[in-house]
């Protein structure tokens, strides 16, 4: 990896990134809706925000998400269904991941490089066993669905690309504060474990769906 580029770089796991990869001497672009103005469920905002970059990329990580809007909470039944948070969540974490994907060919670099999503093992349909969660479940399925999909597009041309979808586990972060009875790892160890991960994958791994610790996670 020589030159990497973090969305959502003002998080608590984006910034954990850009800390690791700092450390390895690769030269790293943060962006982040906080210090840049990137709002990845705006169109015009991508293009214009991802569109002054210069290409080279050989490492992307998208690292932007939310689990509820200020104010709200995940979903536990269905009478607690909202749609304006419903939609909200779905910008956030589904469209806004494939506007940033719709800018990412012009940016990679020519020979291998990597893309990683951050989506959610509980985007998983298969190793749902608990319900609950309606919107961000249902946001990070169709993440994994647009990831997959744009890994299939982006290797048609690019032979040694690797486009895949990461679950990082549950990381302290202001994002799982009221989850207290989850077991969490620090962002920095969450960081060591990711880029652990994507140093071990091939072009044989396009599309494919992985854990922080690299098992493949049931679609």
């Amino acid at each position: 990896m020589n030159k990497a580029l973090i969305i959502g770089a003002s998080g608590g796991i984006g910034a954990a990134l850009m800390r690791a990869l700092e450390a390895r001497s690769v030269a790293v672009t943060g962006l982040s809706r906080r210090e840049d103005g990137l709002d990845v469920t705006d169109a015009d905002s991508v293009a214009r925000v991802l569109g002054a970059l210069e290409p080279g990329f050989d490492l992307v990580i998208v690292a932007s998400g939310i689990l509820a809007p200020e104010g709200a909470r995940p979903e536990k039944a269905l009478s607690e269904i909202d749609a304006e948070v419903m939609a909200r969540v779905m910008a956030v974490n589904a469209i806004g991941p494939a506007l940033v994907l719709r800018a990412l060919p012009r940016l990679l670099a020519e020979g291998p490089c990597k893309i990683g999503v951050l989506t959610a093992r509980v985007g998983s349909i298969g190793d749902n066993a608990l319900g609950g969660w309606y919107a961000y479940r249902a946001s990070k399925a169709a993440a994994n669905q647009i990831v997959h999909t744009a890994a299939i597009e982006i290797a048609r041309k690019r032979k040694q690309a690797v486009v895949v979808a990461l679950h990082p586990g549950t990381v302290e972060t202001p994002f799982t504060a009221d989850y207290p009875g989850h077991r969490k790892v620090a962002p920095d160890q969450a960081a060591a474990n990711l880029l652990g991960v994507l140093d071990g994958l091939g072009p044989a791994d396009n599309g494919g769906f992985f854990d922080w610790a690299g098992k493949a996670v049931a679609w």
